[in-house]
């Protein structure tokens, strides 16, 4: 897709198998204008292996109210470098237990009607979520990433709001494997829920109940309340905290046999600047070299950090260090 076209109103139900549609000199933006297709959204995915890649999507509404920008019917998608925003939802996918989504150096910003039940981000009963070097924020009381996937690999990404007034950051309801590295992890002063990443709260169904979370910056501006991570009753595995940061004010985690090591609890951590989310440690602050060494998960993956985020919705590699430091960031170089 040429950015030079214009595509007011273009909505389609896409059913071509192993198709990529990709925006070529600069980003093509795709607005609804008040229309959708087959009821469902913007661009419905009816096929196997989409792949989209550097197109803008946003004015997804639809009668149901729950219409989204990219609504995957059919199985497996692949996302790089998209921005999709004012949308009921950004991504709706199915839950077909099978799919394996894929998103890469994306944006969401301002999803969801204000119900609560529509978010920047929603993904089904799929079989495997990787979701990294993206920025999610500013939901309309929706989830930043909700995601009942089997398995979830969350990386490298920031979840933050300035504006508006979201839910969870990330809310995995129905457990599953999952690895959650390497995020900044920020939740705004004015919120619909007290708990930053939400995990197993809606019943533990997913075959796995392992979730590792390690060297995140967690960023709680709520001076009043605030859970970091908070565990649903019915996951029994001890939940892996290693190498965080917890800033502000709230309880590290609702589960009282998580496995805590080398965390960083601190209302004021020593950042090089926490207002403009320079979150690199300050030349000697006690969170460099001190972190412990990150060894493997049940099934033998690495958990160990190898980039971290940059802004806007991209990743650098970390530098290595004989310590590894504490946080989504290394010392500055």
């Amino acid at each position: 897709m040429d950015a030079a076209g214009s595509y007011n109103g273009d909505v389609c139900k896409i059913n071509p198998s192993n198709l990529t549609i990709r925006g070529v000199n600069g980003r093509p933006h795709i607005d609804a204008a008040g229309n959708n297709a087959i009821g469902k959204g913007l661009w419905v995915l009816e096929g196997v292996g989409t792949t989209i890649e550097n197109v803008e999507l946003s004015g997804a509404q639809v009668p149901d109210q729950n219409g989204a920008a990219i609504r995957l019917d059919g199985r497996d998608l692949t996302l790089r470098g998209s921005y999709l925003h004012d949308n009921e939802n950004g991504i709706l996918t199915n839950s077909d237990g099978v799919s394996d989504i894929v998103i890469e150096n994306s944006e969401f910003a301002y999803n969801g009607r204000g119900d609560g039940h529509t978010h920047n981000l929603y993904i089904g009963n799929v079989n495997s979520l990787v979701f990294t070097g993206s920025y999610s924020h500013d939901a309309r009381i929706g989830h930043l990433l909700k995601s009942r996937a089997k398995t979830n690999t969350v990386s490298y990404n920031r979840f933050s709001s300035s504006t508006e007034r979201p839910s969870y950051e990330i809310d995995l309801p129905n457990a599953g494997t999952s690895y959650v590295i390497g995020n900044v992890i920020q939740q705004p002063a004015a919120n619909d829920a007290a708990t930053m990443l939400a995990y197993g709260e809606e019943g533990a169904t997913n075959p796995g109940q392992d979730l590792y979370v390690v060297n995140n910056t967690f960023l709680n501006d709520d001076s009043v309340r605030g859970t970091f991570i908070g565990v649903g009753s019915g996951v029994t595995t001890p939940v892996l905290m290693q190498n965080n940061i917890f800033a502000g004010t709230g309880e590290a985690t609702s589960q009282v046999n998580a496995i805590d090591k080398t965390n960083f609890r601190s209302l004021l951590p020593p950042l090089v600047n926490r207002l403009a989310f320079d979150l690199h440690p300050l030349p000697g602050a006690a969170l460099i070299n001190a972190g412990s060494a990150v060894g493997v998960s049940a099934a033998g993956v690495s958990l160990a950090p190898t980039k971290q985020y940059k802004h806007v919705a991209g990743t650098e590699d970390r530098p290595a260090a004989a310590v590894i430091a504490i946080g989504a960031y290394a010392a500055a170089q």
